[in-house]
């Protein structure tokens, strides 16, 4: 079905990319492809094509590891979107560092990209490829289109659902477009396929887009937890919302710290709650230890059924190297790659000179052994400590299910609970309401978590921005929050330094316009409705 599908979406793509001049976007089907009103002649259809959307967060092509990929231009493994989402929020922080010398890779921790950084244009096809999708879904689930095909009532009462599922993802995927873009161009179902140049859309636009989506879909989505574990509710919905307005002042300049105490406390009241050892979110059993019921939206992932050479296997094989045990980590090899930077290690500590093992925080999951604290040299795997989060492991240290140890597992935990306490008590803090004591127990809740007892429980008086970025940090690291953190603290370019941005070894502020991700010149060059983003 996905190859059928693929057939269909392969004319709206080229038409919404401009990858190609407009005469070469007129295709047609090959004789072997379906289109799509013989596609959908299958009532099961609808269901797999739903299933595409989901996993296009995930996989990286038609069949896995790697073969018939979605978009060509880099490396299949590369382009996969949860990968470079995941190195868009991470590498250009002071979380990570990779030490590999693909293409421009190390650009984007050095914050010198430019509109030709091949990372960041796959980024922005990913994400316009995934919008393409959820467009040409919504497309085939019309009224119009069920009565052409005969569609029963039952039938079209739960794709009402499913087109609200859609809409929720395409939401996700023009939110993260605002949030790295801010000025991408905008294609709905409304725009039919075909060769066109899309119009340029702009941040405040956009903003109010996804959030009139959001709040028309509320309804329609199940309730927070009546939907299969991995799909879209009304706690994902919600979540997506509150990150929506939290980095408001960002997208349109409005204050919106009230609709996220709203928000986040929707969530918080939906009956999700903390699990009880912070590393069984991070396994390969995180879909049943427990972790499931922190975890209101993963991209989720399995050794035999969804494999991919981004995603969870890149996560956890890139951060393994040096003195680490792969075996310990569930898998065949590292990758040598990813480690952090002692800007991050240092927020677990209460002076930068004190040794990591002495940390009382248990979510200070790093491998020190035979590694330094400073990066001298980034191509060298053993300098920067190595981060030990995710591990292909269950809770009995059982490895996951593939045997080969090449794919694992582990669901990643886009959106869980910990995250709305903190947003909730972020909020608070930006005079929206809500209640301190309120801010101040949920922050506790994740503090004695990670302490295993209320030793390190924080006061009203301890409750502030500083605070809560740091917090931030050391709960969330490498969970691909920290880019849009340190924006909205106004901590990302020209307010933050840490080790090798910049490009040299202590750091250096960079220029503010690096907020936003330039269009890439590819897209600049066939589609004249677009304007590059300040700076580039």
């Amino acid at each position: 079905m996905f190859n059928k599908i693929k057939s269909i979406f392969l004319v709206f793509f080229g038409a919404a990319l401009l990858w190609s001049c407009e005469s070469e976007l007129d295709l047609q089907p090959e004789d072997n492809r379906e289109t799509a009103a013989s596609a959908f002649e299958d009532p099961a259809a609808y269901k797999q094509f739903l299933a595409k959307l989901y996993a296009g967060f995930a996989v990286s092509g038609q069949q896995g590891p790697a073969g018939n990929p979605d978009l060509t231009g880099l490396d299949e493994g590369f382009s996969q979107y949860m990968r470079l989402y995941w190195s868009m929020q991470e590498l250009t922080t002071d979380e990570a560092v990779i030490g590999w010398n693909n293409g421009t890779i190390k650009d984007l921790h050095s914050q010198n990209w430019t509109s030709g950084n091949e990372f960041i244009r796959t980024m922005y096809s990913r994400i316009m490829y995934q919008i393409a999708q959820s467009n040409e879904f919504l497309r085939q689930t019309t009224e119009e289109k069920f009565n052409a095909r005969g569609v029963d009532a039952s039938l079209k009462a739960e794709i009402a659902t499913y087109r609200a599922e859609a809409r929720f993802l395409r939401a996700l995927s023009y939110w993260h477009a605002l949030d790295l873009f801010g000025n991408p161009p905008f294609v709905t179902e409304a725009d039919q396929p075909g060769a066109f140049l899309p119009k340029q859309t702009n941040s405040s636009d956009l903003f109010d887009y996804v959030e009139s989506e959001l709040l028309a879909i509320e309804g329609d989505l199940k309730a927070p937890g009546a939907n299969a574990y991995g799909r879209a509710d009304q706690a994902a919905l919600w979540m997506l919302l509150s990150k929506l307005y939290l980095n408001s002042e960002k997208y349109n300049g409005t204050d919106h710290n009230a609709e996220v105490i709203t928000y986040t406390e929707k969530v918080i009241n939906s009956g999700f709650t903390l699990v009880d050892d912070y590393q069984k979110l991070f396994l390969a059993d995180n879909n049943t230890n427990g972790a499931q019921n922190e975890i209101i939206f993963p991209i989720t992932y399995d050794g035999i059924n969804t494999q991919s050479y981004g995603g969870m296997t890149f996560i956890i094989h890139a951060a393994v190297g040096g003195d680490m045990n792969p075996d310990d980590f569930g898998i065949n090899g590292g990758w040598a790659g990813l480690r952090t930077t002692s800007a991050l290690v240092n927020k677990f500590l209460d002076d930068n000179d004190d040794p990591i093992e002495d940390v009382q925080d248990k979510r200070a999951l790093f491998f020190t052994e035979g590694q330094s604290k400073e990066i001298n040299d980034i191509s060298r795997f053993t300098d920067g400590y190595a981060v030990a989060k995710f591990k292909n492991v269950d809770v009995n240290g059982n490895a996951g299910s593939d045997p080969t140890g090449d794919f694992p597992d582990n669901d990643f935990p886009m959106f869980r609970l910990a995250d709305a306490y903190l947003m909730y008590a972020e909020a608070v803090v930006r005079g929206g309401g809500g209640s301190t004591s309120t801010a101040v127990s949920y922050i506790n809740k994740i503090r004695e978590r990670a302490y295993g007892n209320d030793s390190q429980n924080i006061s009203a008086g301890d409750l502030d921005e500083e605070f809560i970025i740091d917090e931030r940090a050391r709960e969330l690291y490498w969970e691909a929050h920290r880019r849009t953190d340190l924006i909205r603290f106004g901590k990302f370019s020209d307010g933050g330094v840490w080790p090798w941005k910049g490009g040299v070894p202590q750091g250096a502020r960079t220029e503010a316009f690096r907020d936003l991700m330039p269009i890439p010149a590819s897209d600049l060059g066939v589609n004249t409705n677009l304007t590059q983003n300040p700076g580039y």
